[in-house]
């Protein structure tokens, strides 16, 4: 291990990665479950899009892109279709703009190359230099906001009231009264607190106290404690008969199904042979699927392929760079020896080249198995906070990816209830960067402010980079600045604005 993973170098032991490795997974196991239940709307019921698929593709490109990460780069990062990205791709591709899932897969392959193109000609390393350190000082601040609003999120702790007349449906309108599609809400939806009466709700607030307490008493593995910790006490609270509706009716099984009560629960935790050669015989379904002649069939509908392939490819680039910025250089991943070789040597050599490199292999091996994108998990951040260094992080979060295939429902009694406070704790430890920010300056403070809270605003790290980029640009040029534009930060820029107005302009 030592010689493969360098750990002493790298001030870390086999123990202390063990315990990050499995940190990571335990925060960002949903996914398993949550991507095939969102990716299998892409579908219609002549061309279903198989979940059970969607399911082992899912476990294939976060194992298999894992451990890219893991043997190429050395670094603790773990991949998984990205959030966000695979809504996109449901309710935006193949929704609003109608193509297939079969051609939307196509379009992420596609995405894949070009930004394996970008990474190996080094134009990668050229956009990190570009960037101001006011705006590598926001992402890190504004990834910590994300990501404790997604723990917030997680654990119930928010119920959003809508305006009438300011939502729509999409999914199962006709046939369901009322319908059971996803809701597509406008901004008369406005946050709440839920009543802390949710037996859920409950116990992720012990989960949040439970690791904070941990952590200030400067136990080791204190996250991974508070996750397996709280997960005992919801178990337990289920056998009890606590409202088992609510406190498990967020999970789902592996077919993307979810399951409401206590007999459910327990029954999808049993393993048979039968269900599992079930599970794996979907991804016959899904894999190499792809379909490159759906982008050309419709001469009309070219300008929207471009208009998707552009946002997959600026989201691809800018959230995997966002997380390895905000986390990494904190966290001494990314080191000043590893910063030198980045801007100064040539080819892929440095830790950051070789993870941005790994990063977009994923892309490519999910598209080819059936998923959306695959990207650089931002929970990660909870396997560096109890002190993942190296890619045996990575490898070990990718070994219990591949034993979901057979344990998944072993896997799923993990609710979100234990790994929420995990992202909150986290979230906690991310936002120190925010001190490096002049606000008292408020050039400065406008940039970083509008960079860091879109992220958790828009759900996503790229649009909070666009915003970086697009009023750091306009703060420059009315101050007379414009040379201090680097040309790399002006070209992105205008990308951003153009992914902006081609989305307004083909799907309002």
């Amino acid at each position: 291990m030592e010689k493969l993973f360098k750990l002493k170098q790298f001030g870390t032991n086999t123990r202390t990665e063990i315990i990050a490795g499995l940190t990571t997974f335990f925060t960002m196991a949903y996914i398993i479950f949550v991507n095939p239940s969102i990716l299998k709307l892409a579908g219609t019921a002549d061309n279903p899009f198989n979940p059970s698929g969607i399911f082992v593709a899912t476990i294939i490109s976060a194992a298999v892109g894992t451990l890219i990460m893991a043997f190429v780069a050395n670094v603790p990062y773990a991949l998984a279709p990205g959030m966000g990205l695979n809504a996109f791709f449901t309710f935006t591709v193949c929704g609003v703009m109608g193509f297939t899932w079969q051609t939307a897969l196509a379009m992420v392959f596609i995405c894949g190359v070009i930004n394996i193109i970008i990474t190996v000609t080094g134009f990668r390393k050229t956009i990190i230099k570009s960037l101001p350190r006011v705006l590598q000082n926001a992402i890190g601040a504004g990834i910590g906001l994300f990501i404790a609003y997604i723990g917030v999120k997680d654990a119930g702790l928010l119920q959003f009231t809508s305006d009438p007349f300011t939502y729509s449906f999409f999914g199962n309108t006709a046939t369901s009264v009322p319908p059971d599609g996803t809701i597509v809400a406008g901004s008369g939806a406005v946050p709440a607190f839920v009543p802390f009466s949710n037996p859920a709700v409950i116990l992720a607030l012990v989960g949040v106290i439970l690791m904070i307490v941990l952590l200030v008493r400067k136990v080791k593995g204190a996250i991974l404690i508070g996750i397996v910790a709280t997960t005992v006490i919801g178990v337990i609270m289920i056998a009890c008969g606590v409202n088992p509706q609510t406190l498990f009716s967020g999970n789902t099984d592996a077919s993307g199904n979810l399951i409401t009560t206590a007999s459910g629960f327990f029954h999808s935790i049993s393993i048979t042979p039968s269900s599992i050669a079930s599970s794996l015989s979907g991804i016959k379904d899904t894999a190499f699927k792809l379909d490159f002649g759906g982008l050309v069939a419709d001469p009309g509908k070219t300008m929207l392929a471009l208009t998707a392939i552009i946002a997959f490819i600026l989201t691809d680039i800018f959230d995997a760079l966002g997380t390895f910025i905000g986390t990494g250089r904190r966290a001494g991943i990314f080191d000043a020896n590893d910063e030198k070789l980045l801007t100064e040597g040539r080819g892929i050599k440095s830790r950051l080249d070789r993870a941005l490199f790994a990063d977009l292999s994923a892309t490519i091996v999910g598209s080819l198995f059936g998923t959306s994108n695959t990207t650089t998990y931002v929970e990660s951040s909870a396997g560096i906070a109890e002190g993942g260094r190296t890619g045996l992080t990575s490898v070990v979060t990718a070994l219990m990816f591949v034993l979901c295939l057979l344990l998944a429902p072993i896997i799923g009694l993990v609710p979100s209830a234990a790994t929420a406070p995990a992202l909150i704790v986290v979230g906690v430890m991310m936002i120190v960067s925010i001190a490096d920010i002049d606000w008292h300056n408020f050039e400065e403070a406008a940039v970083a402010f509008l960079a860091a809270v879109m992220m958790p605003f828009s759900y996503s790290i790229t649009n909070g980079i666009a915003f970086g980029f697009i009023f750091y640009a306009i703060i420059k040029l009315v101050r007379g600045k414009a040379k201090e534009i680097h040309p790399v930060m002006a070209v992105f820029t205008v990308l951003f604005i153009l992914n902006f107005v081609l989305q307004a302009v083909y799907l309002h």
